[in-house]
């Protein structure tokens, strides 16, 4: 009877240690996802049994600095010298972009080529966009087909300057502006370093404003 109650006590404890340390993961993983306007629903199941769960009541949770935060993840659960991984799914849902229709290569994205959508973002290609922002504007890099989730890695930038083209640049200081022309030196989206060679045979470097212009600050 004593041998019966005291399994029964470590059976309740083990299972009350695992609802609370499941718990505990749960909080851990939604911090992960706080501030993403795109998220909708996170939902955490832990995979590692009990049994395997580290002795203390409260470890100490962390990922890897570039571990994926959603999928089938590793978890380090660390209780003093001890440090055991919980093998957690992380499904995560929310909206993402993806192709209203076929876009060639070299195409300059517009409100027309893109559709929003909702469904598992832990199961779409690594940096897939989320914000139209991002998307409208940006040329394709190749053919993307209808439906498909619209990724970072398949746009540049447009370009405002071409290496050959005239420019306009304009340094400025503290009390003084001068402008100058010359001709661009390589392909420079908004905001990118671009170099120019000044009518004097003067190379300089600035910054790609959106009207072309290029900005020299000294």
């Amino acid at each position: 009877m004593k041998t019966t109650m005291l399994l029964a006590g470590m059976l309740l404890s083990l299972n009350v240690r695992a609802d609370d340390l499941a718990s505990q993961i749960d909080r851990f993983i939604q911090t992960q996802f706080t501030g993403l306007t795109n998220v909708t629903e996170v939902k955490v199941h832990v995979r590692t049994p009990a049994s395997l769960w580290p002795q203390c009541e409260v470890p100490q949770l962390s990922l890897a600095q570039n571990a994926r935060r959603g999928g089938n993840i590793s978890i380090s659960a660390r209780c003093g010298q001890e440090r055991r991984f919980i093998q957690t799914q992380v499904q995560v849902f929310g909206r993402y972009l993806v192709a209203a229709r076929g876009i060639d290569a070299g195409s300059k994205l517009t409100v027309a080529d893109i559709q929003q959508k909702t469904g598992r973002l832990d199961t779409l290609p690594p940096r897939t966009l989320s914000e139209n922002g991002k998307a409208i504007g940006a040329v394709s890099l190749r053919n993307i087909s209808p439906g498909q989730p619209l990724g970072l890695a398949m746009f540049r930038r447009a370009w405002v300057i071409k290496a050959g083209q005239p420019v306009q640049v304009i340094a400025q200081g503290e009390g003084f502006n001068i402008s100058g022309a010359g001709k661009a030196m390589n392909n420079a989206a908004a905001e990118d370093s671009v170099r120019v060679r000044m009518a004097t045979g003067q190379i300089v470097s600035g910054i790609a404003g959106d009207d072309g212009t290029i900005r020299i600050t000294l």
